[in-house]
């Protein structure tokens, strides 16, 4: 410094002062800049920092049966949280986790809840969900350190596991996984609100500041054509016949005769609404509606459908008869149809062929009818394609037709009498509930109507097409008739009232042929026959224990379902006591 000249030590000197001069005056224009020109967008971009925003769920709408019943329903709960970050501070969050243990009760322990909440370095640890809306109140008054509370919901179905598999289930995020759920997904559900806060710069929102909140707007209402005391009714006794027979399950639906209102409908095996497993890989096996999802050969209850076709071309009248030998031989076909109980019974009505159920009988009226019209009077019934029902995972149905190449004129013999072809339970009773309303084919649903804040919308029922005439409905009707009530010992008659129906028996069919040692019995039928109002399927699989035929096992059924209904709905009984049904 001491060889420095001053002029030097000058120039720095002021240098410097300069330096820091222009900085000063830098940051005094910076500061001008932020408080005036710029202020209120950096107002803006403050607001947004410290502005979050919460989604609040909108109470999900109910599912009503057809009297308005709830089978689905919400209550507001709330889902429990610990701030991992505030619990830091151990002496606060021993005194939080002991009070919270003590109000949770149960297996709720402090040194479990201050586990839980230092496992994360921040954020918030899920507690519980779903808590009771009132402890919730509760809680929050205790005023807990750390302790947060998120509105939400729990979905309640007060008739328990009845028509599960119509209803459905949601999953943990509110969306429905099957069902009316899912199926009315989007209407149930609702907007959820907003609720906008203040948080600090760890996300924590700040307490004692006001909050703007979008409410949140409820989810619409569905209502069924289901009638829960019909519905029990269904599933009572389909429990009942797959205990007595045996069986692997089954199914039973019971619809509106004139309008195709489906009243019940029900299949086992299923899953119950109470212990659902979503992780378990066989659930979509256990869920699913096998009413409208699985296939199966209808066997014996198509020959309505064949007997009809032939009446409507005017091939034949109930008197008609063939020569029954016993057998029928296709033409080009070394196949020989045989009746189901190998019986030849020579001279044979129309009548009496339905009756005794000759596969013979139907494999002469196929011939009549001939391959082009049998097919077109299937689609007419509404086979091949699905019924339109409204519920997802509907099948269509499988039939080989004459432009197919792997068809065969003997599958016309076999289709004829049921064999050959798979439908829904829902199909076949679509199908013969056409002669319960005079020739009118029904679209079967499940929804009356749907009800949100802006509309109501009903749907009404819906005639699809007349397959055959009002004529040759009723006179089909009447044959169904005496398949029932000319046997006095029919295991499908009810006491004081006349049935019309027709039984089925199929071979389970598997990849190499059919099983020889099992079966599916099937009754469709509908009465009162005078004035119908319900028409029932009745469908169980694999009976077994020496009963396996439609007559000795669906109809039974079908009576007891029948005589429940009928009570039910207080119609009175128009004939005198008939002798008690017996399995036969």
């Amino acid at each position: 410094m001491a060889n420095r000249r001053p002029s030097q030590l000058n120039w720095r000197h002021h240098t410097l002062t300069a330096a820091v001069a222009l900085a000063l005056v830098a940051l005094i224009a910076r500061l001008a800049m932020v408080q005036l020109v710029d202020h209120e967008r950096y107002v803006e971009e403050a607001a947004v920092a410290r502005l979050g925003a919460a989604s609040l769920p909108a109470p999900r709408g109910a599912i009503l049966d057809a009297t308005g019943f709830p089978l689905a329903t919400s209550v507001d709960t709330w889902d429990l949280y610990i701030d991992s970050f505030l619990w830091r501070d151990t002496t606060r969050a021993k005194r939080a986790a002991q009070q919270l243990a003590a109000f949770l009760g149960g297996d709720a322990s402090a040194p479990a809840l201050l586990a839980a909440s230092t496992a994360v370095r921040q954020g918030d640890v899920l507690v519980r969900r779903q808590l009771a809306y009132a402890a919730g109140r509760e809680l929050q008054a205790l005023d807990l350190w750390g302790v947060r509370l998120l509105p939400a919901a729990r979905r309640l179905y007060p008739e328990g596991d009845l028509a599960a598999s119509i209803v459905g289930y949601l999953g943990l995020d509110g969306t429905g996984l099957w069902g009316i759920e899912a199926d009315f997904n989007q209407l149930l559900s609702g907007k959820p609100g907003l609720r906008r806060f203040e948080h600090d710069a760890l996300g924590r929102p700040i307490a004692f500041q006001g909050r703007n909140e979008r409410e949140p707007q409820s989810g619409g209402e569905v209502q069924l054509t289901i009638d829960r005391f019909i519905q029990a009714i269904a599933e009572r006794r389909l429990r009942e016949a797959v205990a007595q027979y045996h069986a692997t399950g089954g199914s039973i639906i019971v619809m509106e005769s004139h309008s195709g209102a489906v009243l019940a409908m029900t299949s086992l095996p299923t899953t119950g609404l109470g212990a659902i497993d979503l992780d378990d890989p066989k659930l979509a096996e256990h869920v699913r509606n096998r009413a409208v999802a699985d296939l199966y050969e209808p066997g014996s209850v198509l020959k309505t459908i064949t007997t009809a076709a032939a009446i409507d071309l005017g091939k034949v009248t109930p008197e008609s008869t063939y020569v029954d030998t016993g057998r029928f031989d296709v033409a080009g076909s070394t196949t020989k149809i045989t009746n189901w109980d190998f019986s030849a019974n020579g001279h044979v009505t129309v009548r009496q062929y339905l009756q005794r159920s000759l596969n013979t009988g139907s494999v002469w009226l196929s011939q009549q009818i001939g391959a082009h019209d049998f097919y077109g009077y299937l689609h007419a019934f509404g086979f091949g394609e699905p019924t339109h029902v409204g519920l997802s995972g509907e099948a269509e149905g499988l039939i080989r037709e004459p432009d197919d190449p792997a068809w065969y004129p003997v599958d016309l013999a076999t289709n004829s009498y049921g064999q050959g072809l798979a439908a829904t339970p829902l199909q076949v009773l679509t199908a013969v509930n056409v002669f319960a309303n005079g020739g009118r084919l029904m679209r079967p649903y499940v929804v009356t109507q749907v009800v949100n804040d802006r509309e109501v919308r009903r749907f009404a029922p819906v005639e699809v097409r007349r397959p055959v005439s009002a004529a040759t409905a009723k006179t089909v009707g009447a044959l169904m008739l005496d398949v029932v009530e000319s046997v006095e010992w029919h295991g499908a008659r009810v006491r004081g009232y006349l049935v019309a129906g027709k039984t089925g028996t199929t071979l389970v069919s598997i990849p190499t042929g059919y099983d020889l040692n099992t079966t599916i019995a099937t009754f469709a039928g509908f009465l009162p026959y005078e004035q119908p109002r319900v028409s029932i399927l009745v469908k169980i699989d694999q009976p077994s224990g020496g009963l396996n035929l439609g007559g000795q096992v669906a109809a039974p059924v079908f009576a007891n379902v029948a005589a429940d209904i009928m009570q039910y709905l207080n119609v009175p009984p128009a004939l005198p006591p008939a002798p008690q049904a017996a399995a036969r």
